[in-house]
């Protein structure tokens, strides 16, 4: 993954408005701390293969970054992005990591389901 370039990921998603989409959305913070202290509070949210148009899809900030779509019944968004890619399958694969390269959130979108 290359670090984000805000008008290549906005061309994109732009590209994929009105189309029917596969979502990825993954979440921590704190999976990976949580067993060096067991104090720490880990939660997360995962949800992957849920199909939805949206109308609008916008990206925001300056780093790290906000990504924001808006669907007829509300919006979908995940923040803290830092890194990009378009795979070879053609799917935007948007990840932010914390500064030792851990994943802390994840935003894919397909026009095909991922795989299980």
């Amino acid at each position: 993954m290359d670090t984000i370039q805000v008008e290549a990921v906005q061309e994109k998603l732009e590209q994929l408005a009105g189309k029917d989409v596969y979502i990825h959305v993954e979440t921590t913070n704190g999976a990976y701390a949580s067993h060096n202290d067991k104090s720490f509070f880990s939660a997360g949210a995962f949800v992957r293969n849920l199909r939805f148009q949206y109308v609008h899809g916008k990206i925001t900030g300056e780093g790290p970054y906000r990504v924001g779509l808006e669907t007829q019944q509300g919006w979908v968004y995940a923040e803290g992005l830092t890194d990009w890619e378009i795979d070879p399958d053609g799917r935007l694969l948007l990840a932010g990591h914390d500064p030792d390269g851990r994943l802390a959130c994840a935003l894919e979108l397909s026009e095909t389901p991922f795989r299980k």
